[in-house]
This record gives structure tokens, sequence and C-alpha cells, in this order.
């Protein structure tokens, strides 16, 4: 289940049509409740789990009621009462969350609702197609899980992380599943679980264990989470949370225990190194000059959009000075691009990827239109993602000479600026184009900035693809620059070229 390529000499050279019977997706915000079973078309999950209210095929649909293991009864009432229980979800504090097995990422789509942004993560397991269920419904996904790698997002970026039942070990092999949860979240962030061992005094006997079992599980769970300097911040009924120190006094006291476990992590280990990295059972202790970094020190959302993140200085000849220019660069983009594509701030556009993104300029200028744009910096490139996170946005570490870790049919439009250009020496054109063309959905657009000797040898590709492209001028009218602004079009297998 976790992330891997086929050797070179085995990669395919080939189109995924759609299945039969494929229709143009659902609208936002319709598509949150409902999607067309022939997009879709698993029936495992259907009959497994809507008993639990996952979803519930009726006719040509999929039905999203909003339920789920832990909330049978709907998600809105489970996140009213982890409302109440954490009062920073609701003013702006929690911007940023990240769900470990999402199902069908109804958790994420309500709060959406709510204003905040959640990655939604699960594998390709038995359930079959979990997050391609969660993106057709237009929430954000992403497929992963929690094995021998650290996730791909950079260490203290989340504000929240969520677990309902999602079947992870949490307290085996050391602990290292939650230690990466707590590598990924932000100083003063909480963690949040529902299902075994929490509430076990009137849950045990549906979990086929005994309370004595459940109990010692418990401990054992909060022994681990005090080691790594978590403090239990509320409980009620099935949901308990936790807050990570907001700042180092907490760790400073383990590292004078030379018996402390987890150990803290040497400096060897770059706390951001998340592609193909492996997890290691130390705590990731935040870095002491980081000092606005923290979950109370960040502004709140969405003042948090445009302050210039501490963490830009981190990243090599950069500076608030540069972040600012390239916050008004993409203000000015993002208006041409409307130009070219009216179909942006339209219902035809939901999901979008930034394919190389450096602060995630494109999203924050797009922020009022109903999309959400999943921001990606290349595994070889500056370490920008930081800053994307701590504006409030949602993003991860990819390697484009690499398929990226989603389902077919995803995204409704993608956007590249010289990405050909930069990573030409590496990846082969034509396996970034039939990545693109895999992920994006029929009659989904992509928006291509390059040199323009790249422009036209990509317009060419494009063609074999069967996408229809046009060269446009930038916003500056460059000659050095084009853009191309394509479409792909709606085609069956049992169709002829």
């Amino acid at each position: 289940m976790e992330r891997h390529c086929p050797p070179v000499f085995d990669r395919k050279q080939c189109l995924v049509p759609p299945p039969n019977g494929y229709k143009s997706p659902i609208r936002w915000p319709k598509s949150k409740n409902e999607c067309w079973y022939r997009n879709v078309p698993y029936d495992w999950i259907n009959k497994q789990k809507s008993n639990q209210h996952w979803l519930k095929k009726e006719g040509e649909k999929f039905i999203f009621p909003g339920g789920g293991t832990m909330f049978p009864n709907g998600v809105s009432a489970y996140v009213d009462l982890m409302q109440d229980l954490i009062p920073e979800m609701k003013d702006g504090t929690i911007r940023t969350a990240i769900d470990t097995g999402c199902g069908v990422a109804s958790w994420g789509g309500d709060l959406l609702d709510r204003g905040i942004l959640t990655v939604s993560l699960a594998p390709r397991d038995n359930h079959e197609a979990q997050v391609q269920f969660a993106l057709e419904r237009g929430i954000p996904a992403i497929l992963g899980i929690i094995s021998t790698q650290r996730l791909p997002f950079p260490s203290n970026s989340f504000d929240m992380a969520h677990c309902s039942r999602c079947l992870i070990p949490w307290t085996e092999f050391g602990g290292v599943y939650l230690l990466e949860i707590h590598r990924i979240l932000r100083p003063g962030g909480f963690w949040v679980l529902s299902g075994p061992p929490v509430n076990y005094e009137n849950r045990w006997k549906g979990w086929d264990t005994t309370v004595e079992d459940q109990r010692s599980n418990y401990e054992k769970l909060q022994d681990l989470l005090s080691s790594m300097c978590f403090k239990l911040y509320a409980k009620k009924d099935d949901i308990a949370v936790w807050q990570k120190s907001p700042d180092n006094m907490c760790y400073n006291k383990l590292s004078n225990d030379p018996d402390a476990y987890p150990p803290k992590c040497d400096d060897s280990l770059e706390p951001d190194s998340a592609w193909y990295t492996p997890l290691r059972p130390c705590v990731v202790v935040p870095s002491p000059k980081l000092k606005k970094t923290d979950l109370e020190s960040t502004p709140k959302w969405p003042e948090r959009l445009h302050s210039t993140p501490e963490r830009v200085s981190d990243v090599r000849g950069r500076n608030g000075g540069v972040f600012k220019r390239d916050s008004s660069k993409w203000k000015t983009r993002a208006k041409h691009y409307k130009k070219l594509l009216p179909a942006i701030g339209s219902d035809k556009i939901r999901n979008v990827m930034d394919m190389n993104t450096a602060y995630g300029g494109l999203a924050a200028a797009l922020v009022d239109d109903p999309l959400w744009v999943m921001n990606v910096v290349s595994s070889y490139a500056a370490n920008t993602l930081p800053v994307v996170f701590d504006r409030g946005l949602i993003g991860t570490y990819h390697d484009w000479c690499e398929a990226f870790s989603t389902y077919p049919r995803t995204y409704d439009l993608l956007h590249v600026d010289g990405l050909f250009t930069s990573e030409s020496q590496r990846c082969e054109m034509k396996y970034v184009m039939l990545e693109m063309d895999r992920i994006l959905r029929p009659n989904g657009y992509a928006i291509i900035r390059e040199s323009s000797y790249f422009a036209d040898t990509i317009a060419s590709v494009a063609k074999g693809l069967r996408w229809s492209c046009h060269k446009e001028q930038t916003e500056s009218e460059s000659e050095n620059e084009k853009l191309l602004v394509c479409q792909k079009k709606l085609w069956y297998s049992s169709e002829t070229k």
C-alpha cells in the first residue's frame, strides 16, 4: 500500500480511458453530497459501509449522507462536539488539518464549510477508492499511508490532525506513527482521536476485547503522548484531544534524561526531509530559532494568508520582500488567466493543482473562488512548502519524474510554471505530459507557462494526447515566455482516434 513506482523499463506509454458511461462530474457544491456511479464504479465500499452511512447507491448515483464509523448519525454533529472541545476551530486559529484514514472524506468536507482546509489521506486498500470518492466530491485528498516512510509534508505544518477509528496502531513499533504525526503538527497544534481506546469504559464490549486490555491500551497511549510532549487538552464521549507543546521547555527536560524514550532526533536528520525518507523512532524537536511558527503566534485566518511567514528566511536567498513581490505577481497573473480561461471562478473548476509552486501565490490569488488548490513543491527545488502551510494553504512534495499519488481523472485544472524548463534534464517530457493527462478530468484544463522553445514542443505532444491547445501571450507580453491554454477532450476506449 506504500508509495512505489515501476522500474523504468516497465513504464506505460498509453492514455488511461474513462470507464464506460463516464459523465461530466456533478458540480460543486452539489458534488459534496452526490456523484455519478459510473465515474467511480466501486461496489465493495458501498456494500461494506452503507450501514455506517459513508455512502449509498441510489439509481445512477452514489449519495454521501455524511456518516462515518464513529459518526453514523452524521458528521456535522460530530464536528460540533469537536468544536465545543476545541474553540480554536471557530475563530480562524485552526486553518489546516490532516485526516489519516479519511474514508470518503466527510470530515474534511464538513470542515470546508467552517473555513478549515483538510488534506484527507488514505491508502488504496480493500476500500478500493476512498481518495477517488473524496476528489470526485470536490474535497482535497491524496493517496498515502503511514508505514515505513515519512508523509510528504514538512515539519510543523498542520494545525490539527485527526483519526476517527483509522486503524493505525499508534502505540506499536516504538510509536513511530505517532512520532510522524508529532513531526508534521505545528507547535501548539491538536491531535484528535475517536475510537479505540477512547471511551473504552463504555465501548469495550463492542470492540471484541476486554476492558482490561483497553484500559492498558489507553494508558500506554497516554504515556507515549506524554513522552512526546503532548498534553491531554479535552475529552468527552468518544473524542479525546491532545495538544503538542507550544514551546521547547518540555523537550529540554527530555534531553536531560539519557534514558528518555523516544529520544530526540539528532541533527543529521533534516526535519523537512520527506520524500522517500524512512521513519525513525525519535522526536523531531522544533527549531528554537522559530519564534512565530507555533499555533498561538501564527496570525488567524484569513490574515495569515498575506502575512509574511517567519520561515521565508529559511529559504536561501529569500526574504519578506521577495515574498510580497511574489504575491503581487500572482494577483496580476491570476487576473490574466481568468481573461484567457473564464471557467476559472465558475463551477466548472473545483480541484486545482499548481504543479510547481513557490509560495502558493496562485492559490492565494484564487482564494475567493469556489475551488481549492493542491500546491506541489518539487522534492528537488528550494524547500518553500513550509511557507505554503504557514499561509494557511495545503500542498505536498513530489518529484515529477514519477506518478503523482492520486487516481485518474481527479483534477479540473493543472497549472505549470516553467516546470519543463527546470526539470527537462531529469524528467522526460512525454512521461510528465502522460501523467498530466492521467490525473486531468475529461474536459478539464491545463495552463502551461513555459519558454517559447518548450511551448512549441509541448503543443505537439498535447496533440497526441487529444488535447486542444492555443498559444497566448503572458500578461507582460514577453517574447521569451508563452502560455498554452489546453483542454482535454472526453473520449472513450471504444472510439478510434
